[in-house]
């Protein structure tokens, strides 16, 4: 006997993840608490998102502007190349003020069991840009589980007969954990302690 907008709500909020429908009904009610503006600047903050965000074409990060701030940045350190799965990895690891190169977002990782292969990632493209930036080591940066690895592993065979650094996070990070849950300092020091493939 919930309202129809009420539900319609609650049943958008528990699309989102880790939003189950006691979340979203929690966040749908503290909603109608709150003055109408507010609701109303969290409208146009995610259409926002929607309407104004978008891919970068060289590393393929989220950004308003192409190429991102990360790719034009002249004080970011050209001969690394950090390769991490998704975009909000890239900033779990600026978080730490730890790296300062340029990053290459993949859009996923290497998964059979999902029919996930190297050719549904921006594999190519990361090989074109090592052959035309010519960096001197490629940080692999993905999760410590088994995609992750698999990704990793596939990476590494695949870079290093090209000349360059392949390296990996160091296993300071959680097995089975992400990037955007570890701390700073996890972080660092992951970044630090990283081992040739």
């Amino acid at each position: 006997m919930i309202a129809g907008p009420v539900q319609a709500l609650i049943n958008e909020f528990s699309k989102l993840p880790t939003v189950g429908p006691k979340t979203a009904a929690r966040l749908v009610f503290y909603l109608l608490n709150r003055p109408r503006n507010e609701a109303q600047a969290l409208a146009e903050a995610i259409l926002a998102v929607k309407d104004r965000v978008r891919l970068c074409s060289i590393c393929y990060s989220i950004t308003e502007e192409d190429p991102c701030p990360f790719c034009t940045d002249e004080r970011r350190d050209r001969t690394l190349l950090c390769v991490v799965a998704e975009a909000k990895d890239i900033f779990a690891l600026e978080r730490t003020s730890a790296y300062k190169g340029r990053y290459h977002v993949l859009g996923g990782l290497i998964s059979p069991m999902d029919g996930i292969g190297p050719a549904q990632l921006r594999v190519k493209e990361l090989v074109e840009r090592i052959g035309s930036e010519s960096p001197h080591e490629v940080i692999i940066a993905t999760n410590p589980n088994a995609e992750g690895e698999a990704t990793a592993l596939y990476l590494s065979k695949l870079l290093s007969p090209l000349g360059v650094s392949v390296t990996r996070l160091a296993y300071g990070l959680p097995i089975g954990g992400d990037l955007d849950y570890a701390d700073e300092i996890t972080l660092a020091k992951a970044l630090e302690g990283r081992r040739t493939l």
